[in-house]
């Protein structure tokens, strides 16, 4: 099951586990969708993976299974 961390690695803004604005590689290192589009160009600056759409968990799923409470911030030159 994906994690679903709850904010932007890169500027920290938040991101509940029915956004549909995340980003993910295979890692689940997880951005916003304008630091994934803009700022590092579809490419995860901790393994250089792909950034992908993060599926969203709504209703019942959500409830059952809540997205992660620990915020990851890694500082990046990518992300100043």
């Amino acid at each position: 099951m994906l994690d679903l961390r709850p904010n932007c690695e890169c500027c920290d803004v938040d991101l509940p586990g029915d956004s549909t604005d995340a980003f993910i590689c295979s890692f689940e290192c997880t951005f916003c969708r304008s630091c994934a589009e803009g700022r590092l160009q579809q490419r995860c600056p901790n393994c250089g993976g792909q950034l992908l759409s993060r599926p969203a968990r709504v209703g019942q799923a959500l409830a059952n299974n809540p997205a992660s409470i620990l915020r990851v911030n890694k500082h990046h030159a990518t992300c100043a």
